[in-house]
């Protein structure tokens, strides 16, 4: 994906996005992969004059961030969006009688198609979209399986629909846990980054980005 001078970037998300970003300041990252990204991003192109916003909240799913869509993404009016959802579209379900069922699937892709077609019709067109995710530690997280991956099949079929650019994090993630361990990268809850988990997701996105001043 090209970026451009003076581009606006909105990173918009759940708590691996907001990672303890004071909601207090408009302007700050958090501590996560939002900042890392800015931070890389500032120091590869010093002349870029980029503006961050970080508006992940912890704990969303995804119709949380549809209803905030207007006052979190498009009153913002990024240049690019990056936009991680869906692992607590799982989480917050684990033990429900429908979890991974055909209709959790459908009403996920429902509210992802009506956000990304929201987000495209105000011109916002530079979509990095990532890949929610979960590693196998502790070992039950082996079961979420069942009703991410569908989600994840969900969100690969849209980033072609609206012509986003994928940032395949579930098998970026389960690549390095191979050679790390989970732990290394998600700790004790399979979900939520390490540092290490967070420069993986950061190396992820600067990989995909080429500079074009104009």
């Amino acid at each position: 994906m090209k970026i451009q001078h003076q581009d606006t970037w909105l990173f918009l998300g759940d708590s691996i996005t907001d990672c303890d970003r004071n909601r207090q300041d408009p302007f700050d990252l958090g501590h996560g992969f939002a900042k890392m990204t800015a931070e890389q991003l500032n120091q590869l192109y010093p002349h870029g004059q980029f503006t961050f916003y970080n508006r992940g909240i912890g704990g969303n799913q995804s119709l949380d961030v549809l209803n905030r869509l207007q006052e979190d993404c498009l009153d913002l009016m990024p240049d690019v969006l990056v936009f991680m959802i869906g692992i607590n579209d799982t989480w917050h379900h684990v033990g429900d009688t429908d979890f991974g069922s055909i209709k959790r699937t459908q009403q996920f892709e429902d509210t992802l198609r009506q956000i990304l077609e929201k987000v495209t019709e105000n011109k916002i067109t530079r979509i990095l979209l990532l890949e929610p995710f979960v590693l196998p530690y502790p070992t039950d997280r082996n079961a979420w399986r069942i009703d991410l991956d569908p989600k994840i099949h969900v969100l690969r079929k849209l980033a072609a629909t609206y012509h986003c650019q994928l940032v395949p994090l579930d098998g970026l993630f389960a690549e390095a846990a191979v050679e790390h361990g989970p732990q290394a990268l998600t700790g004790e809850d399979g979900v939520h980054p390490t540092a290490a988990g967070h420069h993986l997701i950061t190396q992820a996105l600067l990989d995909r980005l080429s500079y074009e001043r104009e």
